[in-house]
C-alpha cells in the first residue's frame, strides 16, 4: 500500500475570514534616545482581504519602519496590530516569530536567492521548518514556481536566470506557505523596465485571484497599481485622496 502523507499540524492561530488581514489601532513606533524618535506617529490603518495597498514616501520618511511593523519584524511601542484578527501585541516572540512565518509572504528588492541551489531547492527551502514533509515541499514549490509562470525552469540556479525570473522564484517563496499577506519591498527596484512591467503584472494577476497584496515603493508607476495608496511622511502615514 502507499504511504500516506503525514497530515500539516494545524495552525495554533486558525484564520478569522471575516477579520481585516492588516488592523493598525493608534500604532506607533518610538525609537529610544536620546532624544526618542518617533519613527512612525500613531496611526488607524484597515486592510481587507483580497485588497491591493501600496504605500510611498520620500526616503527617510519612515516607510522601511511602517514595513517592519507591518511584517512583524518589530514590535510597536503604542497600540495593538491585529494580523488576521490576532492581537500581535499579546504574543511571546517564538509565536509573534511562527506567526509571520505562516501568514506573510515577503518579496524584498534584493532576491535573497542561494545560488547554489536550483529555483525549485530556493522555493522548497522555504517550508524546512514548517513541520512539511519532503515530498510535500518539493510538490509545492512546483505548483508556486507554475503559479508565477516558472514551471519549465524549476532545475535552473539563480546565475542561469534573468532578474525577472529570479524575483518571479522569490515570490514563488513567498507564496509557498500559503500566506495572507504577499508584503512586497520595492519589488522592482533592481529590475529594468520590461522585467519590471513582467513582475507588476504578476502581482496584478495574483491580486485578481484574490492575494492580499502590500507594496512598497519610491516610484510612482508602480504605486499607481494598487487600489489604494497610502503616504508616509515625517513617520505619519495618510491615505492619498485622489479626485
Amino acid at each position: 500500500m502507499p504511504r500516506r502523507r503525514r497530515p500539516e499540524p494545524a495552525p495554533a492561530h486558525p484564520r478569522h475570514p471575516d477579520a481585516p488581514v492588516i488592523e493598525f489601532r493608534q500604532v506607533a513606533l518610538t525609537y529610544p534616545g536620546p532624544p526618542p524618535v518617533e519613527a512612525l506617529r500613531p496611526c488607524d490603518l484597515t486592510v481587507r482581504r483580497g485588497e491591493f495597498v501600496t504605500v510611498v514616501g520620500p526616503s527617510g520618511s519612515g516607510k522601511s519602519t511602517f514595513l517592519n511593523v507591518a511584517g512583524l519584524l518589530d514590535s510597536p511601542t503604542a497600540g495593538h496590530y491585529l494580523l488576521d484578527g490576532i492581537d500581535t501585541g499579546r504574543l511571546p516572540d517564538h509565536a509573534r516569530t511562527a506567526l509571520r512565518g505562516r501568514r506573510i509572504g515577503f518579496v524584498f528588492q534584493s532576491f535573497h536567492l542561494l545560488s547554489h541551489r536550483s529555483a525549485l531547492e530556493n522555493v522548497a527551502l522555504a517550508m524546512l521548518y514548517a513541520s512539511v514533509p519532503r515530498t510535500e515541499r518539493l510538490h509545492r514549490a512546483r505548483a508556486a514556481l507554475e503559479q508565477v509562470g516558472l514551471g519549465h525552469r524549476t532545475g535552473a540556479v539563480p546565475g542561469r536566470l534573468s532578474g525577472g525570473e529570479r524575483q518571479r522564484v522569490a515570490i514563488a517563496r513567498a507564496l509557498v506557505g500559503r500566506p495572507s499577506l504577499l508584503l512586497c519591498d520595492e519589488p522592482t527596484g533592481n529590475l529594468d523596465s520590461a522585467n519590471a512591467a513582467s513582475v507588476l503584472a504578476l502581482l496584478d494577476e495574483l491580486h485578481t485571484a484574490g492575494m492580499t497584496v502590500l507594496v512598497i515603493t519610491h516610484d510612482a508607476g508602480v504605486a499607481a497599481h494598487g487600489h489604494r495608496t497610502l503616504t508616509v511622511h515625517d513617520g505619519v502615514l495618510r491615505e492619498r485622496v485622489t479626485a
